[in-house]
């Protein structure tokens, strides 16, 4: 069964997705690039870097915001909700982390470890790469019965790569859709505690072989997610593009991409709980390659209203012009990450945010569509433990030190000095004729010597993350 991968400038079919006259788009969108009636745009670009140590949660080394005053009376969540989904970008909330804040990172980090305990990796069972439950007992069977959310909606993706032999079940191919995560919707009992209806969807990191190599596929695409207004300037990773609009078209009862079945849920989700749009919220959750998603995701929908993306250990998804659109839409991303965890250096591990060029007599950012840029504001911890490196990316190590803010176990000093050796080992490696020649074999299940022959800029900005995303892997 092989997936289909729309070119984004296709005009797609919209016919499944209805909006009821409140949330009638005021021009021609596809799918839920929808706007609401004008409301106060909060959102100003800001750069925030608050540095986290194991040992001292809660203490910061660096910010940019003014501290909150410790005698001030604690708000109730249900009053204070907005300002946590960033409604004034986290002003005054990171520095010291604000325990309404971090409670609230904690709560959805949970939900996507919840994505993980549920994912059937055993290939024996008729379940295999699906949940191994029903919607209405997941929650419940991963000791979450208590959160106070009903799932709806069950999300698959559909890499666009066809390794064979890659499943013992002869009947499951390579390029069948994987249970990637999934939509829940907070319950009238939680919306008192909550303050708003919230609108929940959770995506899981990396785990099967065609979701590492659509990581490794990290040339730059244009999104052109909407074909009324294109802007081919504005580039994403092409392998996370992959996953997000990819189908089984080809099959008589394939998948819908996951773009699609995510775009028709919070279409219906939205047109049931319209009456509440004021105090309704949609939150997206997701760890790794799970946060590329859930950027994606709110790229495509940042106009349907308030909208928060909880990243940890997130790579980066796009250039500098869709950083910038991104701001402009007023996508809200708080990106949880290790100053450790080598996966946040990915893509554009040399061509990023922090590239200078000398232009005029100075150093300036290059104005081009090949250097990747995170999105968002930045929480950063620390921590590192010499006897298992694999903590540094580990979602329940990330969760597990926002939970206890004065471990003093976790190892950071271990840790000075190899992150720089080791990305300087790789460039080293890069530019190496043996490298060259192997190169080309590491990746040839992503069809990448079509793309290597075509030699655009693009590529060879790409070639530095893939080598050094496998030495990761081999890290690991």
């Amino acid at each position: 069964m092989a997936s289909v991968t729309h070119p984004p400038t296709t005009t797609l079919n919209t016919d499944h997705i209805t909006f009821s006259q409140t949330f009638r788009p005021t021009k021609s969108h596809p799918f839920a690039q929808v706007s609401l009636p004008t409301r106060k745009n909060h959102f100003s670009p800001l750069n925030h870097s608050i540095v986290i140590s194991g040992s001292a949660l809660g203490i910061t080394a660096t910010n940019n915001v003014n501290n909150v005053s410790n005698n001030t009376a604690r708000p109730s969540l249900a009053d204070f909700w907005r300002e946590v989904q960033g409604c004034n970008n986290w002003e005054n909330l990171l520095d010291p982390l604000h325990p309404l804040l971090r409670q609230e990172i904690i709560r959805y980090g949970e939900f996507v470890t919840a994505s993980y305990k549920a994912f059937d990796l055993d290939p024996t069972s008729k379940r295999y790469l699906n949940c191994k439950y029903g919607k209405k007992r997941m929650l419940s069977e991963v000791g979450m019965s208590n959160s106070g959310y009903e799932v709806t909606k069950y999300i698959y993706a559909t890499p666009d790569i066809n390794l064979p032999n890659m499943s013992n079940s002869s009947s499951f191919s390579s390029s069948s859709g994987r249970w990637i995560g999934y939509v829940a919707v907070s319950s009238d009992e939680a919306v008192k505690r909550l303050g708003r209806r919230d609108i929940l969807i959770t995506f899981r990191g990396t785990v099967t072989n065609q979701e590492w190599i659509s990581n490794l596929m990290s040339s730059l695409s244009p999104a052109m997610l909407d074909p009324y207004n294109p802007q081919p300037e504005v580039k994403v990773e092409s392998g996370f593009l992959s996953l997000y609009t990819s189908d089984e078209s080809s099959s008589k009862f394939g998948l819908e991409s996951c773009r699609e079945q995510l775009l028709s849920e919070v279409s219906r989700l939205m047109n049931k709980y319209r009456g509440e749009n004021e105090r309704l919220s949609i939150s997206l959750a997701g760890h790794s390659m799970g946060s590329a998603l859930a950027i994606l995701l709110a790229y495509d929908i940042a106009e349907l209203g308030l909208m928060t993306v909880f990243s940890f250990g997130g790579p980066r998804v796009g250039n500098s012009e869709f950083k910038n659109r991104c701001e402009e839409l007023g996508v809200k991303v708080l990106r949880i990450a290790n100053v450790n965890d080598p996966i946040t250096k990915l893509p554009g591990v040399v061509f990023n945010e922090n590239f200078r060029v000398l232009l005029g007599g100075r150093y300036e950012f290059p104005r081009s569509c090949s250097c990747y840029a995170h999105v968002g504001v930045e929480l950063m911890l620390d921590f590192f433990n010499v006897q298992n490196p694999s903590c540094v990316h580990d979602l329940d190590t990330y969760i597990g030190l926002l939970r206890r803010p004065k471990n003093d176990e976790v190892l950071n000093q271990q840790w000075d000095g190899v992150m720089n050796s080791f990305l300087e080992k790789a460039r080293e490696l890069i530019s190496s004729s043996q490298t060259m020649k192997i190169l080309p074999h590491v990746v040839t299940a992503c069809n990448y010597h079509d793309l290597l022959n075509s030699f655009s800029r693009d590529i060879v900005c790409s070639w530095s993350d893939e080598l050094l995303f496998g030495l990761v892997l081999l890290l690991l």
